[in-house]
C-alpha cells in the first residue's frame, strides 16, 4: 500500500495503524515522492489532497489515465464540491480529517474485499485473451497450454481484474488440496505462468505485501 501524506505526525500514526493491521506500507511525503513509485505495484493508494508540491486531485487525474488501483482520499476539505470532484475523478472513497485511524483501516479493508464485476465470459488484455467459460487462454489467437493450477490462477485474477487478490486467497482457491507451503508453491506457479504468457505475463502484477493483480490496460 502507498500512503501519500506530508504531515509527519499524522502520517506516522496512519503508517503504524496500517502496519498493525497487517498491511505493508510505503510512505511518500510529497507529490514528487509519489511520482517515484509505480502505482501498479500497490494494492491501494491512500492520498492526501494538500501536499506541499502538488494538489492531490491533479495527481489522481493523472493516475486514472494509466491505472485503476483503488484510491482513498484523505482531506481536511469537507465541502461537497471537492468530495464530488474527487469521486468523479475516480477516487474509490473519501475520508475527511480529523478521523479515527481505525475507521481508515476498515475502509481500506472494505475496498480490498470488493470485487471488480466481471462483465463477459472472455477478457482481453492486449494480445492476451482469457475465456473463463471455455477455460482457454490464447495470445494473438494462439492457444497457450496451461496446467490446471496455472489456469486457476489466471482465472481467479481475471474474475477480479484490476483488484488485488491476496496470496492466501489464491492459494486456497487454486491449491485447495495443499496446506503447508501452499503460498510458496503458488509463487512458483505464478512464475511459470508468466513465462508461458511471454510479454503478456507482465499483466500479472505483484502487489507488494498483498499478492497479485491482473493489470487493466496492458
Amino acid at each position: 500500500m502507498l500512503l501519500v501524506e506530508d504531515d509527519e505526525a499524522l502520517g506516522a500514526q496512519i503508517e503504524a495503524q496500517l502496519r498493525r493491521a497487517g498491511f505493508a506500507v510505503v510512505w511518500a511525503k510529497s507529490g514528487r515522492a509519489f511520482a517515484d513509485h509505480d502505482p501498479g505495484t500497490f494494492g491501494m493508494i491512500v492520498l492526501d489532497l494538500m501536499l506541499p508540491d502538488a494538489y492531490g486531485l491533479d495527481l489522481l487525474k493523472d493516475l486514472r489515465s494509466r491505472s485503476d488501483v483503488p484510491v482513498l482520499i484523505l482531506s481536511a476539505r469537507n465541502d461537497t464540491s471537492t468530495r464530488v470532484r474527487g469521486l468523479k475523478l475516480g477516487a474509490d472513497d473519501y475520508l475527511t480529517k480529523p478521523f479515527w485511524p481505525e475507521e481508515l483501516v476498515e475502509r481500506v479493508r472494505a475496498r480490498l474485499r470488493r470485487p471488480i464485476l466481471q462483465r463477459e465470459g472472455a477478457i482481453e488484455i492486449g494480445a492476451l485473451r482469457i475465456d473463463l467459460h471455455a477455460r482457454l487462454v490464447s495470445i494473438d489467437g494462439k492457444p497457450v497450454a496451461l496446467t490446471g493450477a496455472e489456469f486457476g490462477i489466471v482465472a481467479a485474477l481475471a474474475k477480479k481484474r484490476g483488484a488485488p487478490v491476496t496470496r492466501a486467497a489464491l492459494a486456497e482457491e487454486v491449491l485447495a488440496g495443499e496446506n503447508e507451503g501452499a503460498e510458496r508453491t503458488l509463487d512458483v506457479h505464478v512464475s511459470r505462468l508468466r513465462k508461458k504468457l511471454g510479454e503478456s505475463g507482465a499483466a500479472i502484477v505483484t502487489v507488494w505485501g498483498i499478492g497479485y493483480r491482473l493489470e487493466l490496460g496492458r
